[in-house]
């Protein structure tokens, strides 16, 4: 269902390309989703002296995860608050907010907290997905609505949770709610008139994708690269007429904002969990294309190539940290943090793998089965590396991934599918008494090995940013806001938010002065205190210009 507002606003705000710095105007900082930063005038010698000079409460009546990234184009900054409650403008010159915008929200299924990400900006109009599972267009100067598009039923368990990504005159957004039997798409929109262009499934209906020759069976495999994941293929294959269509209800959420690479014109996206999560017995084969890093062409959102981190998966593994592009040795590759643990380097090119990393959190019984008395199995469900963005130096060569260790034991049962019901299929649970705890880790693209690591006291959620000013940043669930060297680790400077940094840094120019902007809400997921401050961080006013 489609509506259309008519009567655009004039003077609207025209965002500026994404590899602008002086403003953040794309999620990921840039299309290719590095979370890096050229400003340098904050550094390793001058960022013990960084105070806040801005703080913005979004005034949310609900509090939740407070995910999102602002959005900065301009001297303005564009925030969402979590339930798809509010989208907010902010004028940075004056700290006073330009606008808001409630939409009516309607049925919302959501499995891991009311959570949005933050918005895109492109044509004078700023985008956001709903939890309701809808795109909302509203002008960019005024926050006059525009038009309104659902994407998939909100009945079925889909939701957005993601920021858009512009790609051209397209608006491209995905759905979560892989954790209830739906079958998962990414979808471009023109910006102007909310009319679908095209629609790719990350489940693949039997014949429909020629790259998945076999569907979302698969080729059958038994192993992830090296590791044996103690699949009984013969049986897969004799129930495979009996769950024949399975796929319908298979999952493979897009949740989590794609990398865009202009030249190729290839949008690389990451896939989530098959549904059930973590019973296979109901769904034979690999699930092509869930706990896979895909690459789709930007015009016409066809398949040209995957890499499945983890077939068949039973573990809820998948793929959600956003993929990056970045150079190697002259040659392009996507990035990955996969929940395995493991980083991965795939050729942007042909989908191949490159490397993968050294284990950047512990490994323990990897890939065991689950059982009706229970599986330990080290990493748990949430990671590795859950949603986290990475940033990347490209300078340093360096990859910044914000991890879990969580020990959880898996346990097997079953059970039907229902409209908009949790649907795991099994069961994962924390050990008593065992210790959790963070990992923020610095890995070397060039050779997969750990470059340092950093031990903090809860799991890590929420991602990083890197500058040219030599500096990492990343937030803890206790409220801390760090500033590491980027070479290094060493901790040069701490904020504490008063509520868990649980959202993504980034930076921007304003009258010549870098900032630093975090959102410190909490994170419900892992209970961390629930706030609803955007923290805007920059050198003292006297100071800014050394």
């Amino acid at each position: 269902m489609r509506r259309l507002w008519l009567g655009l606003v004039a003077g609207a705000v025209v965002a500026t390309p994404a590899r602008a710095q002086g403003n953040w105007s794309t999620y990921g900082g840039s299309d290719w989703n590095q979370r890096w930063s050229t400003l340098a005038r904050i550094t390793t010698a001058n960022v013990s002296r960084m105070v806040p000079r801005m703080i913005f409460q979004t005034g949310t009546s609900k509090l939740g995860s407070l995910e999102t990234t602002p959005i900065v184009v301009d001297g303005r900054m564009y925030v969402t608050t979590p339930y798809s409650e509010a989208v907010i403008a902010y004028d940075l010159r004056t700290r006073r907010e330009l606008w808001r915008q409630e939409p009516k929200i309607g049925t919302t299924i959501a499995c891991c907290g009311p959570v949005n990400r933050g918005v895109a900006i492109g044509g004078g109009t700023v985008f956001v997905g709903t939890l309701d599972a809808r795109l909302l267009a509203f002008d960019a100067a005024t926050g006059a609505p525009k038009w309104d598009v659902e994407v998939a039923d909100p009945t079925h368990g889909y939701s957005i949770t993601m920021a858009p990504l512009i790609v051209g005159d397209n608006v491209i957004v995905g759905v979560s709610g892989g954790e209830y039997g739906i079958r998962g798409h990414l979808t471009a929109y023109a910006m102007a008139t909310g009319k679908q262009v095209w629609r790719w499934y990350s489940i693949p209906a039997p014949g429909e994708d020629p790259v998945a020759t076999n569907g979302w069976w698969g080729t059958w495999a038994t192993h992830a690269e090296a590791a044996d994941l103690h699949r009984d293929i013969a049986r897969e294959k004799a129930d495979s007429a009996k769950y024949a269509d399975a796929w319908k209800t298979g999952g493979g959420g897009v949740w989590t904002t794609p990398a865009y690479d202009k030249a190729s014109n290839t949008i690389f996206a990451t896939v989530g969990n098959p549904s059930p999560d973590l019973d296979g017995s109901v769904r034979p084969g690999d699930n092509l294309f869930t706990d896979a890093i895909v690459a789709i062409d930007a015009t016409t959102g066809k398949t040209k190539w995957y890499y499945q981190t983890v077939p068949h998966d039973v573990w809820d593994l998948d793929a959600t940290s956003p993929s990056v592009v970045t150079e190697l040795g002259g040659k392009k590759v996507v990035v990955h943090a996969g929940k395995t643990g493991w980083l991965y380097v795939i050729d942007a090119a042909t989908g191949k793998l490159v490397r993968k990393s050294q284990n950047f959190v512990p490994h323990e019984n990897m890939f065991a089965l689950p059982t009706e008395k229970g599986t330990r199995m080290l990493p748990g469900a949430n990671g590795g590396s859950e949603w986290s963005p990475i940033s990347v130096n490209p300078k340093l060569g360096y990859a910044f991934v914000a991890a879990l260790h969580q020990p959880m034991n898996y346990i097997t049962h079953t059970a039907p599918w229902e409209k908009g019901r949790l649907w795991l299929g099994s069961a994962f649970v924390a050990i008593p008494g065992e210790e959790q705890y963070g990992l923020f880790s610095a890995i070397d693209l060039k050779t997969g090995k750990i470059a340092w690591q950093n031990k903090v006291p809860q799991p890590m959620m929420g991602g990083s940013l890197s500058t040219a000013g030599g500096l990492t940043f990343t937030g803890e669930g206790n409220g801390n806001f760090n500033a590491f060297d980027s070479k290094t680790g060493k901790l040069l400077w701490q904020f504490n938010g008063g509520a868990g940094c649980n959202g993504t840094p980034m930076s921007f120019e304003l009258d010549g002065e870098q900032f630093i902007a975090q959102a410190c809400g909490g994170n419900f997921q892992l209970s961390y205190p629930l706030g609803d401050a955007i923290l805007v961080f920059g050198l003292p006013k006297a100071q800014a210009g050394r």
